[in-house]
């Protein structure tokens, strides 16, 4: 018999809503999918063959000696030596032409990608890729592996994806050798080699591949494959949180929803990180009938794209005016960073982000104080007044606003307008940091980093910019890993989450394992998954995770990816009942500690265990009552067989009579009896 599990309770969601479900990202997804992605496939070939850049060269002349014959070039009377010297200006001039056609395509693709609202209008900015591709165009190359390499579009091909990194890397690209190291580090479609994948990485990161230098720093700072080395990844780090915290100062960064496969695993559809499309009409009922909370939600919602929907600024402005003409302190505040930061729907206008902010802070509301503070501290639509941006931020962080404290932060950081206070630029940018203002946990990382203010500490700081790093636009791959799952696009899904893993995520790390162990995916030799797994497990269990931490027990215990091993397993869950209080981990340990499993017999410490367990978590409680009543009837039966039939007796015992699962049989007597006593008293 093994350690029964207990899950988690989840139903909490709005039972009164009973329409049919209509996943509006899902149908997007399906629509038009086939034939888009059939589109995009016939380039395939044609850029596949042009894998060098001779073959890209080739190309190109081939084109002019077509458009030589076409004009039918008939000069007379020049000398050869023109008639050279024309035919090479010719010949350059097309390969420019050809060049710069290719360019455009590939500049529109970004564009109308950037643009894109529905999954059609991303086929159609893949398309021009694909034709770009074709024309030689290196960037547009890299999209089109990366989109065979992620499944875009369903049109997943690792063998071609691998192809065309492999020219690309030849050229120099950057992402290439960091798609190619991470390929290598997972043994997806290469051979695993961990070796290899750090050169590649290495490689990538002096080319100035971003997304190496965070894996480089998530090596050397957990020593994977590396000598750890605290002052190397913290190198590594600062270059990446350096390029995030200068997008994040020019403009507001989307937070993106991790979801946790791991937590509600059969029914992913109610992950609160999520909002379900059913749920999100009924919100949309409630804001057209009035009420105000939901309207200022669902316009933060749209406005910065979050809980799984499209980041859409004139259904924003739409809730926000709504809620305004209600009233709404909040929704006047937004309306006014909407006119501030300038968008589709609210034309960059301060004048009206002035109105608007003084709306709000005339009822008190933090976020327009803070706005009239941004106002006069870079001098928009007002005369620069640090003094009135003082007194405006200093209002607001007392009521709680994290960017009016890190603006204050700033403020005493970098002496603007105010005298210099490393001390209180720390305090401020620390209670900043706290509500997850991402460049106050930046600039915290730059103190600690260089001891400025406060002692310095390496440690820290790489913790610091790696929460920083982890704010990049590439956690966008989160949401669309999270779909392609729920979609059942298992292969797509397991990239995504493994390549965000191999950069450190803890959510990724354990996201992958969880998808490994199902053995539902194809990119991966089924005898490879479970030491994978494990691999991902223990990542995950370091950086914090106790159901990881569990979960590698569970490893050991059975055997999986590794041999049976009831003493780690034990050392396991001893470290996540102790640490984290698991109480699953509870029970397993009490478990082990009844029939000395790896540890030496201890009925007094298991029931212990049993008892902790049924307290930490009111899911164990039914488990942990057949468990001790299985542990206090077998005791007791053992106490009288020895105590009154030791020797003349033997064969009553239950490993003799009954069999090795005897404790299986007596639970099923006990629950059985308890079935029978409770229907006599409904009798």
């Amino acid at each position: 018999m093994k350690m029964k599990t207990f899950g988690m309770t989840h139903s909490h969601l709005i039972n009164t809503i009973r329409a049919e479900k209509h996943n509006k990202r899902q149908k997007e997804r399906n629509v038009t999918t086939q034939v888009s992605a059939n589109e995009i496939k016939q380039y395939l070939p044609h850029i596949l063959e042009q894998r060098t850049s001779s073959n890209v060269i080739n190309k190109r002349e081939n084109l002019l000696e077509k458009k030589k014959n076409q004009r039918k070039i008939r000069i007379k009377g020049i000398q050869n030596k023109d008639i050279l010297r024309n035919k090479n200006h010719l010949q350059k001039q097309a390969e420019k032409n050809f060049t710069d056609e290719g360019d455009q395509l590939f500049k529109m693709g970004i564009k109308v990608l950037q643009q894109s609202k529905s999954q059609k209008q991303k086929e159609e900015a893949y398309l021009l890729f694909a034709k770009a591709a074709d024309m030689g165009n290196l960037k547009a190359m890299e999209k089109m592996a990366d989109a065979l390499l992620f499944g875009n579009f369903g049109m997943q091909n690792i063998t071609a994806a691998i192809q065309l990194y492999e020219s690309l890397a030849k050229e120099g690209s950057c992402k290439a050798q960091n798609a190619l190291g991470f390929l290598s580090s997972y043994g997806i479609g290469m051979e695993y080699d961990q070796a290899k994948a750090l050169i590649y990485y290495t490689f990538g990161s002096a080319g100035g591949s971003i997304m190496s230098q965070m894996i480089l720093g998530y090596r050397y700072l957990s020593g994977i494959n590396v000598l750890q080395n605290c002052e190397v990844a913290l190198s590594y780090y600062k270059k990446v949180a350096d390029h995030i915290a200068d997008t994040f100062e020019k403009s507001e960064g989307v937070p993106v929803e991790k979801v946790r496969l791991t937590e509600r695993p059969e029914n992913l559809s109610s992950n609160s990180e999520i909002l379900d499309w059913d749920i999100y009409q009924y919100y949309k009922f409630l804001a057209e009938r009035g009420d105000v909370q939901i309207q200022v939600s669902l316009g933060q919602l749209h406005l910065i794209g979050r809980k799984g929907l499209d980041q859409d600024y004139h259904k924003a402005l739409h809730y926000f005016l709504k809620a305004a003409k209600a009233g709404s302190a909040n929704a006047m505040a937004f309306i006014g960073k909407m006119y501030l930061e300038g968008n589709a729907a609210a034309l960059q206008n301060n004048a009206t982000a002035f109105k608007y902010f003084s709306m709000a802070a005339s009822k008190g509301n933090a976020i327009g104080l803070h706005g009239l503070g941004l106002l006069y501290f870079y001098g928009k639509g007002v005369p620069v007044n640090y003094a009135e941006a003082l007194k405006y931020f200093q209002k607001a962080a007392e009521k709680g606003w994290p960017d009016a404290q890190f603006q204050l932060g700033f403020m005493y950081y970098s002496g603007s307008g105010i005298w210099k206070d490393y001390k209180l630029a720390f305090k401020y940018f620390y209670l900043a940091s706290q509500s997850g203002q991402p460049l106050a946990i930046y600039y915290l990382a730059e103190m600690y980093a260089t001891g400025t203010g406060v002692v310095r500490s390496c440690r820290t700081a790489v913790e610091l910019y790696k929460g920083v790093c982890e704010l990049g636009h590439w956690a966008e791959k989160f949401l669309t890993a999270y779909f392609a799952y729920k979609d059942g696009d298992i292969d797509s899904s397991l990239v995504q989450y493994a390549l965000l893993a191999e950069m450190g995520y803890e959510v990724a790390q354990s996201n992958s394992a969880f998808i490994l162990e199902s053995k539902k995916a194809n990119i991966l030799e089924k005898e490879k998954m479970y030491p994978m797994a494990l691999l991902l497990w223990n990542r995950a269990a370091i950086q914090g995770n106790a159901f990881a931490r569990v979960k590698i027990g569970d490893y050991h215990y059975y055997g999986y990816g590794t041999k049976k091993d009831y003493q780690t397993a034990a050392t396991h869950y001893s470290i996540a009942a102790d640490k984290y209080h698991n109480a699953q981990a509870m029970f397993n340990l009490a478990y082990m500690y009844e029939h000395g499993l790896g540890i030496a017999k201890d009925i007094h410490l298991a029931r212990r265990l049993y008892d902790m367990a049924a307290q930490t978590s009111p899911d164990a409680y039914i488990p942990v009552f057949f468990a001790l009543m299985n542990l206090e009837t077998m005791h007791l039966l053992r106490d009288i067989l020895f105590f009154n039939f030791t020797m003349r007796w033997n064969w009553l015992k239950p490993d003799n009579t009954i069999g090795p699962h005897w404790d299986l049989f007596v639970i099923g007597l006990i629950v059985a009896g308890l079935i029978l006593l409770l229907r006599n008293h409904r009798g």
